[in-house]
């Protein structure tokens, strides 16, 4: 991750550069700030710098494209290690430890930018019903980890994303670490609540306070990461209190209106296929972004089992104003001899955006694919 995709923390971002150039890197550094300040990311963003072998003498960011950075931006360095809270679940049902969880974190992460919190991460590994802990096999992987050499990078970095749940049992064992690091060793540790940390982790390690986001800079976040309009970026931010991840979900809160506009448009265009003026609308839907188009598609199917819903119970369809007069027009379109080809194509559709498909050339096939469909009722 480079320092530039972090929402604002300016300051706080060139004073962790000027530590690698003055070569006054603390070995145990504890990132506190509150949910969505974007304390992980930063963390990610300065490991990434730190081994980054394309670095310049004056540099301010890391190259991003040197091997060591384009395996740090996908979190799969050999030298690049994770520890977090886990608990069991159906794919993991004794022993859990952070490694059987890695390509969940891994995708979390990187769907998210590192703006993530627990009940996320909870929820992606399924224990949302659990208390999450750090505990001593984890621990104990740390320590022989952090006991060899690196593979490629000049440090070592564990990151313990969540270190106040770690388990009382657990805490001697990341004291000794902290202790008596191995050489070129650094430990990055990120809390949101450092009064639950044990006093002699925290004596350990060096405070690093993340402040909250600046409103201008999580407007231009908005904007520019999920597409939002400017003034409903500009009113998430203000009321966010500097937390992405809550000025995100203010913003998704108002995507629903504007998926119906769209997806509204997009059925009258697919009903008369008309090619031209598809391939002039279609952009539309390709500046979503990948998330967003992943959750309009999603609205889609939704819509289309409530036109279903519309031939057996009108009353249960909980949509109002003009969202339940398309759905009372469009349920015309929709049947069971038709709903599952709906349902393929668009199933179909998210799974080739999840490979990084040219989203304008999918939406066309798709749209071409549905005109048939619609027809077919």
């Amino acid at each position: 991750m480079l320092f530039s995709d972090i929402a604002g923390q300016m300051e706080l971002k060139q004073r962790l550069i000027q530590t690698v150039h003055d070569h006054r890197i603390s070995h145990a550094q504890l990132f506190s700030g509150g949910e969505g300040f974007g304390t992980l990311s930063l963390a990610l963003a300065y490991a990434q710098f730190i081994n980054c072998t394309g670095r310049t003498p004056a540099a301010t960011d890391s190259c991003g494209v040197c091997p060591s950075c384009r395996q740090n931006s996908q979190l799969a360095h050999p030298d690049l290690h994770f520890l977090y809270p886990v608990a069991t679940n159906r794919e993991v049902n004794k022993k859990p430890v952070s490694t059987s969880f890695l390509h969940h974190w891994r995708k979390l992460v990187l769907d998210h930018a590192g703006y993530i919190n627990l009940p996320m991460w909870y929820s992606k590994i399924q224990i949302e019903n659990k208390q999450g802990i750090i505990n001593a096999d984890d621990c104990n992987n740390l320590i022989r980890t952090l006991s060899y050499k690196s593979y490629e990078a000049e440090f070592k970095v564990m990151i313990i994303w969540m270190v106040e749940k770690l388990f009382h049992a657990a805490a001697p064992k990341l004291l000794k670490i902290l202790e008596e690091p191995p050489d070129k060793t650094l430990l990055l540790l990120i809390t949101e609540n450092p009064g639950q940390i044990i006093p002699t982790i925290l004596s350990r390690a060096q405070m690093i306070k993340v402040p909250p986001i600046d409103a201008d800079s999580l407007r231009q976040a908005l904007i520019s990461r999920n597409n939002c309009d400017a003034e409903t970026a500009r009113k998430a931010a203000e009321m966010a209190g500097g937390n992405l991840i809550e000025a995100i979900k203010t913003c998704d809160e108002n995507s629903e209106e504007v998926f119906f506009q769209l997806f509204r448009d997009w059925m009258r265009l697919c009903y008369s296929n008309r090619v031209e003026a598809l391939n002039d609308w279609l952009p539309n839907l390709a500046k979503l972004g990948r998330e967003r188009q992943k959750a309009f598609l999603a609205y889609a199917a939704d819509v289309i089992r409530l036109c279903l819903l519309h031939h057996i119970r009108p009353e249960a369809v909980g949509a109002e104003g003009e969202e339940k007069e398309f759905i009372a027009k469009f349920s015309a379109r929709v049947s069971l001899k038709n709903i599952d080809a709906y349902y393929v194509i668009l199933n179909q559709a998210a799974g080739h955006i999840e490979r990084n498909a040219n989203a304008t050339i999918l939406f066309m096939d798709v749209s071409l694919r549905l005109h048939p469909v619609i027809h077919g009722a």
